[in-house]
């Protein structure tokens, strides 16, 4: 029985944490074992998570099943390229230096500010009543 080569990678946005799994192929993308397209509704978002794929230029090379959850789907599709993104340095190492200037490498850690005791959400406050 034939090995497959498969690269992972774990790609983290706000609360949203995605698995990533690359294995040669002709570029298909299944999230949570659907379909890109039927997973993701914004095609911005699509764009966005298919960016590393065009910096290194390897689209259509490689079929990407993601295991994802948590967030929504534009923090879903920036964990997903994330994780694409630390995949393909598995791929090849020497993709690092064109994904790291683009920003790819880079986990985002801005996360929703907390709740305060006595505010209605982080920072708003209800509105002040002098009587």
């Amino acid at each position: 029985m034939a090995q497959t080569v498969a690269y992972t990678g774990t790609g983290r946005r706000k609360s949203s944490v995605a698995r990533v799994r690359l294995v040669p192929g002709k570029g298909q993308i299944t999230v949570n074992k659907k379909d890109v397209a039927d997973y993701i509704p914004s095609s911005l978002a699509i764009q966005d998570l298919k960016q590393p794929l065009d910096i290194t230029e390897t689209e259509g090379q490689y079929d990407i099943f993601v295991n994802v959850n948590g967030g929504g789907f534009t923090g879903q599709a920036g964990a997903i390229r994330h994780g694409i993104a630390r995949a393909l340095l598995q791929v090849d190492p020497d993709f690092r230096g064109a994904l790291k200037r683009a920003g790819m490498l880079t986990r985002d850690s801005r996360m929703k500010e907390r709740k305060k005791p006595g505010l209605k959400k982080a920072r708003k406050a209800s509105q002040f009543s002098k009587r």
